[in-house]
């Protein structure tokens, strides 16, 4: 018995010293990414034209991820990968991303941060498993605190980030095992952004209306538009990656079309508010109007923006789609427009992300635990709407979402998308 608790404190205070350890670099580097990016973000505003430098952009984010890249083009899909065991996470991909992601931001790209976070979290996590040789069960846990700390340190959300790191990995299943390195580094990464002077964003619910069978009527409603929202983006973005790689192939040549295609857009709609990540618009949505379908435009921006090989973050994104949408939807259903945005916020990303518990804490940490029950309600019932799809192909399907579906145990979503088209 004494030898049983000396080893469970010894695998304690290791899973404290690994999640410590990742946290404080991954907390340090992402303050550096939201800072740098807060900034250029406010350079691009000041000078409206560096959008034309947009397609120039492209160009040389192509050229570094193909002749420097490797498999690091793969992005959040080769991290996952590497918690799977069915690849090596690479160093470069930390420090590229962050290229990649300045560049999109400062020239008007349609993207957030925490793809940028989550990668240089995985690098960080994969450069320590290498100088201490840490054993390969024990590798995958170190890269799944890092997913952990890029998230908590993005988003000011040390709960959520635990769960996400243990969740996105497979549908359906939740590992557990991590949950101690999972936990301490997204929260050392919190606290390490507060002590580097970042500032989350803050969206506020200024009323909750009570839980009437009318009203779970209309939640059920929104939450399953919700979760086709998530599946439009899903779908647009991966056809546009797979129709340009399949028909163009050169990743600079793509970059320069994507960045022309954003740019023609910017002058149609005539309006910069789809570029970068909109944070203004997503906190308009919680107080007053918005353009009907800014949720549509936001969606097809960033579809061509990610498609076409820009690089950064998709959850910032559908978070401005979900509230948009939300507070379209508010006048509709007779519901207020910061609940509906909120949910929506939420909501989007789930069916996006497929983490159901993650998203739910999610909505519970953002929103001060207001309305925690209907967040409870669209996240599960997104979750459900969205199907086999999702932002990342690469993630494992452990169990089906339900029993009408008929899928063997550890395809893709990959994989299933590609068994529909035979």
């Amino acid at each position: 018995m004494t030898k049983t608790y000396v080893s469970f404190f010894s695998i304690l205070i290791k899973w404290l010293f690994w999640g410590s350890l990742v946290g404080v670099f991954v907390g340090t580097t992402t303050s550096f990414l939201l800072h740098t990016n807060d900034l250029l973000g406010k350079t691009r505003e000041a000078n409206s034209w560096l959008i034309l430098l947009l397609p120039l952009g492209g160009v040389v984010i192509g050229y570094l991820y193909h002749n420097y890249g490797k498999k690091s083009s793969e992005g959040n899909n080769l991290l996952y990968e590497g918690v799977q065991g069915k690849a090596q996470m690479l160093l470069r991909t930390g420090p590229l991303v962050y290229i990649g992601t300045f560049l999109t931001v400062l020239l008007g790209g349609s993207t957030g941060r925490e793809g940028a976070a989550l990668q240089m979290g995985g690098s960080i996590a994969e450069g320590l498993n290498r100088l201490f040789q840490i054993s390969k069960i024990d590798q995958k846990i170190v890269l799944m605190s890092g997913i952990s700390g890029g998230f908590g340190a993005a988003f000011g959300t040390p709960i959520t980030g635990a769960v996400f790191g243990m969740e996105v990995v497979a549908l359906g299943k939740m590992k557990y095992e991590g949950i101690v390195p999972c936990f301490t580094a997204s929260l050392v990464g919190h606290l390490s952004t507060k002590i580097w002077g970042v500032k989350h964003e803050h969206f506020i619910i200024e009323k909750v209306p009570e839980l009437t069978a009318g009203t779970a009527f209309k939640i059920i409603v929104v939450a399953i538009l919700f979760g086709l929202i998530s599946v439009a983006y899903c779908q647009l973005r991966h056809m546009i990656q797979r129709t340009s790689t399949t028909y163009i192939g050169n990743p600079m040549v793509i970059g320069f079309i994507g960045g022309i295609a954003i740019v023609i857009l910017t002058f149609i709609i005539g309006s910069k508010d789809y570029l970068g990540r909109g944070i203004e618009t997503i906190s308009a949505s919680f107080t007053g109007d918005v353009p009907m379908f800014a949720f549509l435009a936001k969606l097809i921006f960033t579809a061509i923006t990610m498609g076409t090989g820009f690089v950064g973050g998709e959850a910032i994104p559908l978070f401005f789609m979900g509230a948009t949408l939300g507070n379209t939807l508010s006048p509709i259903m007779d519901l207020p427009i910061s609940f509906l945005a909120a949910l929506g916020l939420v909501a989007v990303f789930c069916g996006g992300a497929n983490t159901p518990i993650a998203s739910i804490f999610l909505g519970i940490e953002m929103f001060d635990g207001k309305g925690m029950e209907y967040f409870l309600m669209v996240c599960l019932i997104s979750y459900l709407t969205s199907g086999h799809h999702g932002l990342w192909p690469s993630q494992q399907i452990f169990k089906p979402k339900s029993r009408l579906f008929s899928l063997p145990v550890g395809q893709s979503i990959s994989t299933v998308e590609k068994n529909k088209k035979k």
